[in-house]
């Protein structure tokens, strides 16, 4: 009899810890809590010396969506130096487009350094390719720093893959045409040699 109870106490000991249990994140934090404040890794991260200036500027979340919101970092250091530029910078955005745009750029913000750091929030309400414009003054010459940046998905076919397409489609073109004359001539030496 008590075997048979060691038995049974056993085995609802096992039963109550095969109680489901909720699972997370371990190492951090769950991806569901993450947005453009947190820790996620930058679409884009860029190094660039521009005049007396080493530019580096990173764009949040990984990946910008629209109506969603984001946010451009930009950090200027002098070259000879290493001081940290201590002006204000303007940040505009324009379409990103082959011919140019009709309309001018759109000031977002005017950001003052915070932290040795420049954090420009956007918001971008359809999908497209925008071009971000970081423009400030130091030593009394003019700087502009411009980035592009994909909102949402993008073309599946670009404008690389629109040209193949057309040359191939120009390709085949030619070969039915081609491929007609020397029908059409074998047709007339036929009817020469009866």
């Amino acid at each position: 009899m008590l075997k048979h109870t060691v038995n049974l106490l056993f085995c609802c000991y096992l039963l109550m810890l095969s109680i489901p249990s909720y699972s997370h994140h371990v190492l951090g934090r769950p991806s569901y809590s993450l947005n453009e404040d947190s820790n996620t890794p930058p679409s884009m991260a860029v190094e660039t010396q521009i005049g007396n200036y080493f530019i580096t500027y990173m764009v949040f979340p990984a990946f910008p969506k629209p109506n969603e919101p984001g946010r451009v970092n930009l950090y200027a250091t002098r070259i000879d130096n290493g001081q940290t530029l201590n002006t204000s910078i303007t940040f505009s955005v324009r379409d990103d487009r082959w011919f140019g745009s009709k309309e001018p750029n759109e000031t977002i913000g005017l950001q003052e350094i915070d932290d040795g750091v420049y954090r420009q929030g956007f918001l971008f309400k359809k999908a497209g390719d925008y071009v971000i414009r970081a423009h400030f003054e130091a030593d009394g010459e003019p700087y502009e720093i411009d980035f592009p940046l994909q909102v949402g998905s993008g073309n599946s076919v670009g404008p690389i893959g629109a040209a193949i397409g057309f040359l191939i489609f120009f390709l085949i073109c030619i070969n039915i045409v081609q491929r007609k004359r020397i029908a059409r001539s074998k047709i007339q030496q036929g009817k020469q040699t009866s």
